[in-house]
């Protein structure tokens, strides 16, 4: 049988399948850097035809963490302490500010940070090479350039600006919110004849948003309290006493302008920089009130009106810790309305005795039948339960050599919609995911998810994603804990639906937003505490993608 040919490939939007980042967005890989001699690199493959590490990983292979993750497969996070004010520190300026493996700006980029992150450096400069200012060697490895993408000056209006670091203690780095009234951004707090001048239709649009019972006025105030000390007053409440806050950005008091994090501020005399349409999904910072109606500040520092968004709490719901939680063998409720069935002896048949919850997990005794051509599991509270909405999971039948190896895998079957994470021979977390939509349809010609052994490459804390197919248009800012393991496909977080166990996506893997916390913290290239991403080809976690 012939194997497949892995090649190093750069991160690339697909045209149907997977899931497109926002041009621009996407961070360099080591194929990006070309080798000494100039050539393509071609990896080698383990036996069972995983991407393995090749000479271009060796040449800045990040240390081998020490103490826990940051946050275990139970949700528990473990952070470090902060670095000490003593401590030579730098700052990132912008909303990606690259990590290189050596002081040279063609060298393989290994991560990122973002705009308001502040590192641990060594005091020396480590070269000049393409960067006037100097290299900073960071911690706990690689390189940063001094220059319009970090500095060494704290008090840099961008690093006070964007001081609130994403949340990696809750299932959500931020605030979300999805577009429901398409509208305007401001460079600034609009005033009553900016208000006139780019929201002439207002009074119009607060009136519908007073109503709404969905996402109106009285919907999800706490989303945008997430991280207030004390309450806010009901939104109706708010705006017709025309409240202020006074813990409005330092940076918008007294009619000031946002810094131009998001290079959109073209000129000074600029209020409007920008518009949010429907089905635009946007992650916010802060919150505040002026003169009675709220506004949001996204991550990359633009003033939003709260009441064109619906504020977002994300599904609840997260896997199963494997000899905690279940044991095999065991099945996941992958779809609403599950019956648990019992055996009628005088009926000689299965017949209704209650329900099974959406998305639990049961286990089983190990016995299967066909019932009326519907294969049916036996759970070990005597009931029995059917496979059209539930996947009975159970260990790998054959353990590939990269298990044996002792390495983290993740096991994805998409008839089942079920996700499988081992550690070496281990299965230690299992969870319901939602794929491509198109099932087992050609991800070329489909929105179904790619099948096959790849390894994770690129992870994202968060990512913009985007499409402009017609009829299909949308943009998904910093869509959570991304985790691309080739071309355009990744497993990421989705803060926009709860149906994971049943195909949904355009291509990706969608993980309830606490389980792609969890595992994207538990796989390789590990992200360090306060960077926004990392890169690497090779050596990432291997992800198996099946039918």
């Amino acid at each position: 049988m012939r194997r497949p040919c892995y090649t190093l490939l750069v991160l690339a939007a697909v045209s149907l399948g997977g899931c497109r980042e926002k041009p621009g967005s996407a961070p360099g890989l080591l194929a990006d850097a070309p080798s000494e001699a100039g050539a393509a690199t071609t990896p080698k493959t383990d036996t069972d035809g995983a991407p393995s590490a090749d000479a271009a990983d060796a040449e800045a292979p990040p240390p081998e963490p020490s103490g826990p993750l940051l946050v275990d497969l139970a949700g528990i996070a473990h952070l470090p302490p902060p670095i000490p004010e003593s401590a030579p520190r730098l700052a990132s300026i912008a909303m990606r500010t690259d990590v290189v493996a050596k002081p040279d700006p063609k060298a393989a980029r290994v991560g990122f940070l973002r705009a308001g992150a502040i590192v641990e450096m060594d005091p020396e400069v480590a070269g000049t090479a393409g960067c006037k200012d100097g290299w900073r060697k960071i911690k706990p490895y690689g390189y940063v350039c001094v220059g319009p993408d970090a500095t060494l000056d704290l008090n840099h209006p961008i690093v006070k600006a964007a001081t609130r670091r994403p949340d990696i203690t809750q299932k959500l780095p931020y605030m979300y919110g999805i577009v429901t009234r398409g509208g305007p951004v401001y460079a600034r707090i609009p005033t009553a004849e900016d208000l006139k001048a780019h929201e002439p239709g207002l009074k119009k649009h607060i009136a519908k948003w007073e109503k709404d019972k969905e996402s109106g006025a009285t919907y999800g105030l706490d989303v945008w309290m997430k991280w207030k000390s004390s309450p806010s007053p009901p939104a109706l409440d708010a705006m017709e006493q025309k409240l202020t806050d006074e813990d409005i950005p330092f940076f918008l008091k007294d009619g000031g302008r946002v810094p131009n994090l998001s290079g959109l501020l073209k000129s000074n005399d600029l209020v409007k920089i920008g518009q949010v349409d429907r089905r635009n999904g946007v992650a916010f910072v802060e919150t505040f009130l002026h003169e009675g109606r709220r506004y949001n500040l996204s991550t990359d520092l633009r003033v939003m009106p709260a009441d064109r968004f619906r504020p977002i709490r994300g599904s609840d719901f997260h896997g199963y810790e494997i000899g905690k939680d279940v044991d095999f063998p065991f099945a996941l409720v992958r779809r609403p309305g599950a019956k648990r069935w019992v055996w009628d002896e005088g009926k000689n048949k299965l017949v209704a005795n209650g329900e099974v919850p959406y998305r639990a997990a049961v286990n089983l005794t190990g016995k299967q039948k066909f019932v009326g051509g519907v294969l049916h599991y036996e759970m070990k509270d005597g009931g029995w339960i059917d496979d059209r909405h539930a996947g009975r999971v159970d260990p790998a039948k054959k353990m590939p050599a990269w298990g044996k190896n002792g390495e983290k895998w993740l096991d994805i079957n998409i008839t089942k919609q079920v996700l499988v994470a081992y550690e070496g021979t281990k299965a230690v977390f299992a969870t319901v995911v939602s794929s491509g939509e198109s099932g087992l349809e050609d991800p070329e010609t489909s929105k179904s998810t790619k099948r096959g052994i790849f390894r994770i490459h690129t992870k994202h804390v968060s990512v913009t994603m985007d499409s402009d197919a017609v009829g299909e248009e949308f943009e998904l800012r910093d869509v959570p804990y991304v985790q691309y393991f080739q071309d355009g496909y990744a497993l990421h977080g989705a803060y926009w639906h709860d149906r994971f166990g049943q195909p949904k996506s355009h291509g990706c893997v969608n993980l309830a937003p606490e389980d792609a916390r969890r595992l994207f913290h538990w796989t390789e290239p590990q992200v360090p505490h306060g960077w926004h991403g990392a890169a690497r080809s090779l050596t990432g976690t291997v992800v198996f993608i099946h039918p």
